[in-house]
């Protein structure tokens, strides 16, 4: 008998005939696919977490702390430095922000529940929904007279009130269009929705314009509201797979439920502290990243192209007669950006300015018809 088939006839009936998540990992001049930081750890940060590591070895016949109470506390701290104070025990960690969406669909979704969200937005949030057998609900984008990906307080709340979910996915800024959802709408879904946990996905935060709000203002009061957070963009520590969130603590204490055993192994721990211990240097690069993201964006409009604003560190654009020819153009090209799945739109990450120069250029290559010179 065929492995494959007997695996199959095993596998859990949802999951049968799904493929696996997996963005393209190519070797190409130019990386633009997956929204991670361009810009390389810092020297004097490197030097920090090879010291922290160094000194946490002689301990590895040890579990870690259970409660990786040190990365909380330099969490917390890193989170009020925003304005809104965040107390440790308000804190959560995980490996990666995926793990912490997991966490919480262990502890608020399962058989019997839905989870909905606004598609298009994070690709993981039916993924994740689907393996722990919670019932994915795909929502819509859309504002008639607005921007083709907006969220508005109308339509969130029309689908809250239809659906009556028990778990709501925001995402500000929201992966793969960039755009970030107004404070109303976050506060008129937690209303609209009075059992259900609200987790608002702002993996992208730190690259937001000026005025852009964040939802851990909203927190206080809010014992259903949960807003995560990630080190692997702004902090360019993709590698290190740490990914936190901010929530009541009541949330956090349902979540030691649900986790496995010292999930946070100490170099993890290391890590995140040497970086945090740095946030100042580790965050010197935003604003040069949001500076090629704007530049992507007045790049591609010169050259006819649909940019959606955003306040990520990446920009979807679109009017491409065909998506796909594109996307393997740039490829030939040496570029590699995300084909989402959108037709006629790409995502591109803002990365160096040479990257931004050669991205540009290639698709100068490509666009039939240019209405200006790119930058």
């Amino acid at each position: 008998m065929d492995p494959r088939a007997t695996v199959e006839a095993m596998l859990r009936h949802d999951l049968r005939g799904r493929t696996a998540y997996g963005a393209p990992q190519l070797d190409v001049p130019v990386a633009l696919n997956t929204n991670e930081n361009s810009y390389p750890v810092p020297a004097v940060v490197v030097d920090a977490i090879t010291e922290a590591v160094r000194l946490a070895a002689a301990g590895l016949n040890r579990y870690p702390d259970r409660e990786f109470s040190d990365l909380r506390e330099a969490l917390a701290a890193y989170l009020s430095r925003c304005g809104t104070p965040v107390v440790p025990d308000a804190v959560w960690a995980g490996n990666g922000s995926n793990e912490v969406l997991l966490h919480l669909l262990q502890a608020f979704g399962g058989p019997g529940r839905r989870a909905l969200g606004f598609t298009p937005a994070y690709s993981m949030h039916p993924i994740i929904t689907t393996t722990t057998g919670t019932t994915w609900i795909d929502g819509m984008r859309g504002v008639e007279g607005q921007g083709a990906f907006d969220l508005d307080v109308a339509s969130a709340v029309g689908q809250v009130v239809v659906h009556q979910p028990d778990v709501v996915f925001l995402c500000s800024p929201n992966n793969p269009t960039g755009t970030a959802l107004g404070l109303d709408v976050v506060d008129a879904v937690h209303e609209a929705a009075p059992d259900a946990l609200v987790v608002v996905d702002e993996a992208y935060a730190e690259f937001a314009r000026p005025g852009t709000p964040s939802a851990l203002t909203l927190l206080q009061g809010r014992p259903r509201l949960v807003v995560t957070r990630t080190m692997s963009k702004a902090f360019a520590l993709a590698g290190g797979r740490v990914g936190y969130l901010a929530a009541d603590p009541a949330v956090t204490d349902a979540l030691r439920l649900v986790r496995m055993p010292y999930h946070l192994s100490t170099q993890t721990q290391a890590v995140a502290l040497a970086a945090l211990a740095n946030a100042d240097l580790m965050l010197e690069t935003v604003d040069a990243i949001k500076e090629q993201r704007d530049r992507l964006v007045s790049g591609l409009a010169a050259l006819g192209l649909e940019p959606v604003p955003s306040d990520a560190n990446f920009v979807l654009f679109g009017h491409l007669p065909d998506a796909g020819e594109t996307w393997q153009g740039l490829l030939d090209r040496g570029v590699l950006i995300r084909d989402v799945g959108i037709p006629h739109y790409l995502r591109v990450t803002a990365g160096t300015p040479d990257e931004t120069s050669r991205f540009l250029e290639a698709v100068a290559d490509l666009v039939p018809t240019r209405t200006g010179a790119a930058p």
